[in-house]
């Protein structure tokens, strides 16, 4: 959400695993994903299909994702269809990379992290504090 005010110019479409976090925000049709981790193999398959359909449906021209496996499905799914894509590691990954960050440095077109220390030559990129 603290990115929301860069994109106010286009249209786009929300997806969480939190629909409160929609609703405090003010977003009444924000996509709803299931939750889910490498503990979770069953909500992984089920998010995994869910985010394809999601993609598959709006066929955005980019995906950002700020974190979490249901993110980097969306941007795995987004580069599939030709979309942009952008993976923000969270900032609560200060001490290294998140699985799904390290992931997306190979899916992502542009890899970033909040941590100077964690950036490398190539991917993930430090720009500054983002978030």
């Amino acid at each position: 959400m603290l990115l929301r005010g860069a994109f106010e110019r286009h249209e786009i479409c929300y997806s969480t695993t939190h629909p409160a976090m929609a609703t405090q925000h003010g977003i009444k049709d924000a996509a709803i994903l299931p939750d889910c981790n490498q503990n979770t193999p069953l909500a992984a398959l089920w998010c995994l299909l869910k985010s394809a359909r999601l993609v598959l449906r709006y066929r955005p021209d980019v995906v950002i994702s700020t974190g979490a496996a249901p993110g980097f499905f969306c941007v795995m799914w987004g580069r599939l269809v030709g979309a942009k894509t952008l993976w923000i590691d969270s900032i609560a990954n200060g001490d290294e990379l998140s699985m799904c960050g390290k992931l997306s440095k190979r899916v992502a077109h542009e890899c970033l992290t909040q941590w100077e220390h964690l950036s490398g030559d190539s991917h993930p990129k430090f720009r500054g504090a983002i978030l």
